[in-house]
């Protein structure tokens, strides 16, 4: 059974509820919730394994794995928001640049964490693998950062 109520105010909207994947990552909407550690230094990581977008040239699909580690501020992105989010871009066209960095500064624009990095580790297309990598700046003298322990393309070898 599907709820057409809208969540009150400050509630997560899309958490049980059945809800449809955005057209686009432009009209996916991010929810954020409150810190529940507030004050502390501690790290959040998501893993994307089988991310995909759209090569903007040809239209075929483009395969990446994704993390994303951020260290919260005020708010945590709600994570069925972030999938429904990471899941709009199957459609969307974008080089493996745009699509890596411009994930990474909507989360860091909108969520305002203390800090964020992306990785990006796309697989090959035409030969080539592009690891892409962004980070909002240096991250906090504290933090314990572990590598994001993605292995660099090895091919059959």
């Amino acid at each position: 059974m599907t709820s057409t109520t809208p969540p009150p105010a400050g509630t997560p909207q899309f958490l049980g509820r059945d809800t449809p994947l955005p057209a686009s990552p432009e009209e996916a909407v991010l929810d954020y919730v409150p810190n529940p550690r507030p004050g502390l230094t501690y790290m959040v990581r998501f893993v994307s394994p089988e991310f995909t977008s759209l090569c903007p040239v040809t239209n075929q699909p483009d395969f990446a794995h994704l993390v994303i580690d951020y260290v919260p501020g005020e708010t945590i992105v709600e994570s069925k928001s972030l999938k429904l989010f990471l899941g709009s871009f199957r459609n969307h066209n974008g080089f493996h640049e745009d699509v890596t960095v411009g994930i990474g500064v909507r989360l860091f624009t909108e969520m305002r964490p203390q800090w964020l990095r992306i990785g990006g580790y796309w697989y090959p297309r035409g030969g080539i693998p592009i690891d892409v990598f962004w980070q909002s700046g240096p991250p906090p003298a504290d933090l314990w950062l572990p590598d994001q322990g993605v292995p660099g393309y090895r091919g059959r070898g």
